[in-house]
């Protein structure tokens, strides 16, 4: 009994992981809001019925495709961020993480870009959702730092979230370039870095004079 039922939950797992890609084939070339269901269950080989096995709707398999590319970032920006070394080390370490994640997934980073902005409403909810809880966990990792010392949470959240719409900059503009555009991106993504983690050593600096009317 057991081993039937794991060959069903084998079997179950195959055919969602086909409809995700399937989706994500077909989205190369159209938004979400234009996919529709009979498509994406034609490529991937399976009755429109087994698709609602899965998913309710074509928006929620966007956000099932959401957390796959997104997901997995966690674990690996959190292990970068755990390493030795000041914070600009770590962060041009990142530069590299992102450089090899789109490298390997280039059309879920393509999906990530085009529907942060899309008229599908759970996913663009969804991205926002997980790049806050990157802002979050960078802002944590930079809060053990002594550079952080007397910053208030809020502005550790802001800098966590700068640093996080810079990767999401870095990754686009990797999609643009291409495979001969990869080392000058990655320049510039290293000099931006630069930029904001000299400016974070002077944010508690006395500003009262600029500040003055």
């Amino acid at each position: 009994m057991s081993h039937t039922v794991g060959v069903r939950q084998t079997q179950k797992l195959r055919t969602r992981q086909a409809l995700l890609d399937a989706a994500l084939g077909l989205l190369e070339h159209q938004s979400l809001s234009s996919l529709g269901l009979r498509e994406v269950t034609r490529v991937a080989g399976v009755t429109p019925t087994a698709f609602y096995r899965h998913f309710e709707d074509t928006a929620a398999l966007g956000v099932a495709l959401v957390e796959e590319a997104l997901g997995s970032l966690h674990g690996m920006i959190g292990a970068v961020l755990a390493e030795t070394g000041d914070s600009e080390e770590r962060l041009g370490r990142s530069v590299e993480l992102i450089l090899r994640h789109v490298g390997e997934q280039p059309a879920h980073f393509r999906f990530i870009a085009r529907e942060q902005h899309g008229g599908v409403g759970p996913v663009r909810e969804a991205i926002a959702a997980q790049l806050r809880r990157f802002a979050e966990e960078v802002a944590a990792a930079l809060a053990e730092e002594p550079e952080s010392r007397g910053w208030s949470e809020e502005d550790l959240l802001m800098l966590g979230g700068l640093y996080v719409d810079h990767m999401v900059i870095t990754a686009s503009a990797l999609l643009d370039a291409g495979p001969d555009g990869e080392r000058e991106v990655a320049g510039v993504a290293r000099r931006r870095l630069r930029l904001v983690t000299l400016g974070r050593l002077h944010w508690l600096d006395d500003t009262s004079d600029t500040d003055a009317p």
